[in-house]
């Protein structure tokens, strides 16, 4: 490598690599075209190696970019996590929290909770990475995460939640149009909604449902909130949260001894953030709210 290259170079390769081309990194930077292009053929002479190649549909990483990705993102991360403590008033419950969650996590249940947080500490403000991708806390791609794994790294403060019931569930005009299944065999005369892509959980999750397997689907979808869409719309049967189905009224539980999971929950944060009172205050009030849950 020739000399030491300007932070300002590594973000602004972040960006790049993030959207894929020279104009929409320069608009989320907050820079012109010209002075992004510019960074990146600093960047390629400092590290002497080509990390883009320009074609007419943007920029395609090169390998020696690819390779530097997982360290420019970490960059960015513990850039934005810089600002989020500067920006907080020390001793204060004031600034910005990041937290990370699944998507239905993210849609179903962190607005309301969030709410309520910040009706009582307005200073509060918030940032959710909703993401069924777990976010790296050792990182600081998040101050706070809600995971349905036990997390296995360490420096992290855990803090191990009562399961949430998962099971199959219906629209009330679904059933009425379809009839209700008295039997998991009974689902391949039913319209199912699940997932699209399968995973080692997911087919972990087939070999103990066999009835649930991907080619048993009338609708498949990998994100959890389009199913829970589908759900709603009286597409047909889909696996639903029980705090989730019961603030619906037509929502009708399918089969309950028959399919009933437990999933796991955890509330997660760096042990570094323990002492900081907007960070503290937000993962106390997260254990408080996911232990009032109902079951």
């Amino acid at each position: 490598m020739n000399g030491s290259p300007s932070w300002d170079l590594y973000r602004t390769f972040e960006a790049v690599l993030r959207t894929g081309s020279l104009s929409q990194a320069a608009r989320s930077l907050g820079l012109t075209q010209p002075s992004v292009s510019r960074h990146i053929d600093a960047l390629e002479r400092a590290v002497g190696r080509d990390l883009f190649v320009r074609t007419q549909r943007g920029l395609t990483p090169t390998a020696a970019a690819l390779e530097l990705k997982p360290y420019a993102d970490s960059l960015a991360a513990t850039s934005a996590a810089l600002l989020r403590t500067a920006a907080g008033t020390a001793g204060a419950i004031a600034g910005t929290v990041r937290v990370s969650a699944s998507e239905v996590v993210a849609a179903e249940h962190l607005p309301a909770m969030l709410a309520r947080l910040r009706s009582r500490h307005p200073a509060l403000t918030f940032e959710i990475s909703a993401s069924n991708v777990v976010d790296d806390l050792l990182q600081r791609q998040a101050d706070i995460a809600v995971r349905m794994t036990q997390p296995v790294q360490q420096s992290l403060i855990a803090r191990k939640m009562a399961p949430i019931a998962i099971g199959l569930y219906a629209h009330a005009a679904y059933l009425a149009r379809r009839g209700t299944p008295g039997t998991l065999g009974d689902l391949a005369d039913h319209d199912l909604i699940g997932f699209d892509t399968e995973t080692p959980a997911i087919r972990a999750f087939t070999e103990r449902f066999p009835a649930l397997r991907r080619g048993a689907f009338a609708l498949r979808i990998d994100s959890d909130v389009a199913q829970l869409a589908a759900i709603r719309a009286g597409f047909g049967i889909g696996i639903c949260q029980t705090p989730i189905a019961e603030r619906h009224p037509d929502f009708v539980r399918v089969l309950p001894d028959a399919f009933a999971i437990d999933l796991p929950v955890w509330i997660v944060m760096h042990e570094d953030l323990s002492t900081s009172p907007r960070c503290r205050t937000v993962f106390d009030a997260l254990v408080a709210e996911f232990a009032s849950l109902p079951r």
